[in-house]
């Protein structure tokens, strides 16, 4: 049996209008109580895993957003944050480390590997592109490894140093008396900044940065029945990793334009047909506009202003199943004709005096309370 997910803010123990600070601060003192570490009890590390899953989405402004808005699918990937998700939870152990420097003896390897920052950039695509999909292309200015000495930030061919600071590690260990007792804390070497080896001879087409900013035109594939400011996620394609570390993603805005004679709701589409009133009282038969071509469509003989005609099938594909497609809603309209020249105007008063009159309701002996009136004022 699947457990359900307890609520974040419930799980810090904070409020929904919980501060940063705040859910910091909750953040660190359940972190302390329950690390496993210190916390021999069986469920502790269960309990450490969902403190620090909850940590991750309520610190993050994008990722709480969508949590207030969608629950847990907001920020598992089945919400409208965006089509590809978030990346997974990190380990308890690298958010521990980045709040405390270490805890119980645990280290961080030296010049260990980290994720390049994430990119964003925004996109428009037409009405159909998005109803049908596409793909297009986007030029984004990034950080990449650098072509000559690939990341290595040493010339080719040259070997960096042993750091002697740190003996290799990338790390120092200091033996701190705190509140909860004895206390290991692994700070990074300021030498080698972690790396554990330093640069003898720096690359010289990078400076021995061991990147270089390059631009590139990446293709983007829209896929159909996308809406409007749905964020896309391109993974790796972000600044490069630092350490070998992997790129970050780059995230694409997208902004669906307004088409002229369709609006969308859902995976329908709604257009709007204008009929005169010959056409309404007599029907005919009309090409109708769709996202595919126009459609011949038969407007039966007195259709009233405000009916719908379904067309099926012509709407926009599901976002998730291609194979389904929303409909096509035709909204008839029918118009009240101005400005009557004197023939029109002649031959509707000829129709109106062959038609009944809609607003004269007639009772059970026929007569409509327009006549009633007539006899009341006539005396019979």
């Amino acid at each position: 049996m699947t457990t359900k997910k307890r609520d974040y803010y419930e799980v810090l123990g904070i409020s929904r209008g919980a501060s940063d600070e705040e859910v910091k601060k909750a953040f660190r003192k359940l972190a302390l109580q329950f690390h496993p570490d210190r916390n021999k009890d069986e469920e502790a590390g269960d309990r450490f895993k969902e403190i620090n899953e909850a940590y991750q989405v309520l610190s993050d402004q994008e990722r709480r957003a969508q949590y207030d808005r969608f629950g847990h699918s907001g920020v598992t990937g089945s919400g409208a944050t965006g089509f590809d998700g978030y990346d997974t939870f990190g380990g308890v152990g690298d958010i521990f480390e980045a709040f405390f420097g270490g805890f119980g003896g645990q280290q961080a390897q030296a010049g260990s590997a980290r994720r390049g920052a994430d990119l964003r950039t925004s996109l428009t695509v037409k009405f159909e592109e998005a109803a049908f999909g596409t793909e297009k292309e986007i030029t984004i200015g990034r950080t990449e490894k650098c072509a000559v000495c690939r990341g290595t930030r040493s010339e080719p061919d040259t070997t960096p140093d042993v750091c002697t600071n740190c003996g290799g590690s990338g790390q120092l260990r200091r033996d701190q008396q705190g509140f909860f007792g004895q206390f290991v804390q692994v700070v990074t070497c300021s030498v080698c900044s972690g790396d554990g080896q330093v640069i003898t001879k720096p690359c010289k087409h990078c400076s021995g940065s061991g990147t270089e900013r390059k631009r590139r035109t990446l293709a983007v594939n829209i896929p159909a029945g996308i809406e409007n400011e749905t964020q896309l996620k391109l993974r790796g394609e972000g600044e490069a990793g630092i350490g070998g570390g992997p790129s970050g993603s780059l995230y694409v805005s997208l902004s669906v334009l307004a088409h002229p004679l369709f609006r969308r709701e859902g995976n329908d589409v709604r257009y709007t047909q204008r009929l005169n009133v010959a056409q309404a009282g007599l029907g005919v038969s009309l090409n109708i506009p769709t996202l595919e071509g126009e459609e011949t469509v038969e407007i039966p003989e007195g259709t009233q202003s405000g009916q719908v005609i379904n067309l099926k099938g012509r709407g926009i594909p599901h976002l998730r199943s291609s194979s389904h497609r929303g409909d096509q809603i035709v909204d008839l309209f029918v118009v009240t004709p101005k400005d009557l020249s004197d023939e029109q105007r002649a031959l509707l008063e000829q129709l109106a005096a062959t038609l009944p009159d809609e607003g004269d309701v007639s009772d059970e002996d026929g007569r409509g309370w327009v006549g009633k009136i007539k006899d009341t004022i006539s005396g019979s």
